[in-house]
């Protein structure tokens, strides 16, 4: 928090307000917030664990500006950030529709830790399907993420922002948004630096929760389910397929390390850095087959033994 909020002080654009929410945190950030309570326009609430959206929802009841932006405490904003969202909004064509909501894509900071910029990579490269959160090369349409999101005001209040989903709440309302008849834009120029997760275990979990919302999102958001979202699962099957025809067909395993060629190679040239491309091979599994483990164990909970989304998941997160 103390580093997002000294890249806010420092963005060239001046004219915002801050609204942090400290949604039941152990560990408050509110000695943070306090260092910069004369710089910037801040308003620091705490309240009672109530899960992401609904505190994003307690946060933008008590805002004052016409666009809400929403971002992830583990983020940097580079300088030109709210310039960039400014200079997007006011240069939109008139002869297009207005824009009422867009999201930004992510990427490493050199100072980040080897493991976090192989993370990153896994999270944002064509060949672990992360191209579709927002980077270049994209499978599938645009929907923000809540790491990095702008929407009116009056859009998102209308809406009602976000619901009492514990996984995948963000993407539940981009699909809400365009069904209520807007279309999400990607500014390409309003990125942030993303820390994501510190090791691969905290790592797995995070991915592993995707893996469950996207059976819940199918229940909420019939039809939203695309082939791009199944690659994780087939990804898996296949993986643990290939491992254990290697015990009688040794030559089984080829397409494996293969592919784990394929990732180090990219991975280093991009991040210049061999270890940082060795990292990407383990973060490669662990976001696919992450997210594949999830998706099966909410495919059988939800889809063969009926349980609602409460019952399989949630229920244990609003005691």
């Amino acid at each position: 928090m103390d580093e997002l909020l000294e890249s806010l002080t420092l963005q060239t654009l001046k004219d915002f307000e801050v609204i942090i929410v400290e949604d039941g945190s152990i560990k408050t950030c509110k000695d943070v917030c306090d260092k910069y309570a004369n710089i910037l326009d801040l308003h620091y609430y705490a309240k009672e664990n109530s899960g992401p959206g609904q505190s994003r929802n307690y946060g933008a009841e008590r805002s004052n500006g016409e666009w809400l932006i929403i971002l992830d405490s583990d983020v940097v904003l580079p300088e030109i950030y709210l310039t960039a969202v400014d200079k997007a909004i006011t240069n939109h064509p008139t002869s297009e529709a207005p824009i009422t909501a867009w999201g930004g894509p992510d990427a490493a900071h050199p100072s980040f830790t080897p493991v976090q910029k192989a993370i990153s990579y896994s999270m944002t490269s064509f060949f672990t399907t992360g191209g579709i959160r927002g980077g270049k090369a994209k499978l599938d349409k645009f929907y923000p993420r809540s790491f990095n999101m702008g929407i009116r005001r009056d859009v998102y209040l209308q809406l009602g922002g976000f619901s009492k989903m514990r996984f995948g709440e963000d993407i539940d309302f981009s699909y809400r948004i365009v069904e209520a008849g807007y279309m999400p834009r990607l500014f390409p120029d309003a990125w942030v630096w993303h820390k994501r997760r510190t090791d691969f275990r905290k790592f797995f979990r995070q991915v592993y929760n995707s893996g469950i919302a996207r059976i819940n999102l199918e229940k909420r958001h019939p039809g939203t389910m695309k082939l791009v979202h199944l690659l994780p699962t087939v990804f898996t099957l296949g993986v643990i397929g290939l491992l254990l025809i290697t015990l009688f067909f040794p030559l089984a395993c080829v397409p494996i390390i293969l592919y784990c060629i394929i990732i180090c190679i990219d991975s280093s040239i991009k991040n210049k850095s061999l270890w940082v491309g060795l990292l990407s091979i383990p973060a490669a599994f662990v976001q696919l087959m992450g997210y594949g483990f999830g998706f099966i164990e909410s495919w059988w909970k939800r889809c063969v033994l009926k349980q609602s989304e409460f019952t399989a998941f949630e229920k244990n997160f609003y005691k």
